[in-house]
């Protein structure tokens, strides 16, 4: 199953997918996490020890030259277009249980778009897994959907747009599934959070439209504690119960 997972910052978005990826490993699953959000986190909510000692991909000029010819940051210059990346799971992901982690690390896109090589070698990385990895995959994202190019995004089982209830949160959502309508992404679901009362689902309902939403989260307030205390925020009653139902709900919407 490989899902990836969006929306505004300070959602929840990053902390949705440690619980997806912790959902998966409890049901036995092998997970490979991708951090592909400028605002690397991920490792924190998934428990890694020094996430601050991560080098993201991004961020090793050697790699960079090893796999595209040309020097971090050069823009312009002649390089791969393609590089070979089947190799770099094995060598840079980061274990924890039957998680793995791959941290991709911020790209300075230049206004326009990129044509960097850190940004080429990324985005052929996520492709290649996309398109060949055997585990199941959850990709942390930003609001935007620049690394899920066109011929990679109908291997995507679900694009998760994580929303709260707010005017702010639901205009971001409606850019992103506008984004994914542009580069043809099928499977868009939203997945509100930080929910409170019965208000705020109807609130979400009536902002985001024909929007269909595949779990509304409850808001808790363990999760600030366990979060100090380096626990694990599957560890909350409520969480454990609900992911495994938004993974259900994954799989029943591409079944329906």
């Amino acid at each position: 199953m490989k899902i990836a997972v969006s929306g505004k910052g300070g959602t929840g978005k990053t902390t949705i997918c440690a619980l997806l990826c912790r959902a998966l490993e409890a049901a036995g699953r092998d997970v490979i996490a991708i951090d592909a959000d400028s605002n690397a986190n991920l490792a924190y909510a998934l428990g890694l020890p020094d996430p601050e000692g991560i080098t993201p991909l991004a961020g090793m000029a050697d790699l960079i030259r090893e796999k595209t010819g040309a020097e971090k940051g050069r823009y312009g210059a002649y390089f791969k277009m393609n590089p070979e990346v089947s190799d770099i799971p094995e060598r840079f992901t980061l274990g924890s249980g039957k998680v793995k982690l791959l941290v991709m690390g911020s790209v300075d896109q230049g206004g326009g778009g990129c044509a960097c090589p850190e940004y080429v070698l990324i985005k052929a990385l996520i492709g290649y897994l996309l398109l060949n990895g055997n585990e199941d995959m959850v990709v942390d994202m930003e609001a935007g959907l620049e690394h899920l190019g066109r011929g990679v995004t109908e291997k995507v089982d679900a694009l998760l747009v994580v929303v709260q209830p707010s005017k702010v949160s639901c205009v971001t959502a409606r850019r992103v599934r506008k984004l994914a309508d542009d580069i043809h992404v099928r499977r868009v679901y939203g997945v509100g959070n930080e929910i409170r009362a019965d208000e705020d689902i109807e609130f979400l309902k009536r902002e985001m439209g024909e929007f269909e939403f595949l779990a509304f989260l409850p808001y808790s307030e363990k999760l600030a504690e366990y979060e100090r205390e380096g626990r694990s925020c599957f560890e909350i009653p409520e969480f454990e119960r609900s992911m495994p139902a938004l993974i259900e709900r994954v799989v029943e919407a591409n079944n329906g």
